[in-house]
């Protein structure tokens, strides 16, 4: 059976929360996951001293992460970006050039 690291959608309307999941690939996008390996907020927050940019929160398991990876599970696109972006997977071609156009 494959396996996904992807997102599920949470949150209210125009207020998203995700939770990094691990899926079996042919089940529902909100269905219940094998495991959730974090959560990513994508509306940014300002820092809390008031200076800096405003950032997006990531929270990774990342001994999870590690573990499911090593076992098969194959990251979505947007997984695989929010990965890259907590330094645990390198960026693929596609990524980068996706981080340029935003």
């Amino acid at each position: 059976m494959v396996l996904k690291i992807r997102l599920a959608r949470f949150g209210k309307r125009n207020a998203p929360f995700y939770n990094i999941v691990v899926a079996h690939a042919r089940t529902a996008r909100n269905s219940k996951p094998l495991e959730v390996l974090g959560t990513y907020d994508p509306i940014p927050h300002a820092p809390a001293h008031g200076a800096g940019k405003p950032y997006k929160d990531i929270k990774l398991d990342s001994a999870r992460a590690k573990y499911w990876l090593g076992v098969g599970a194959q990251p979505s696109d947007t997984a695989w970006r929010l990965l890259a972006m907590v330094s645990f997977l390198p960026p693929s071609s596609w990524v980068e050039t996706w981080w340029l156009i935003e």
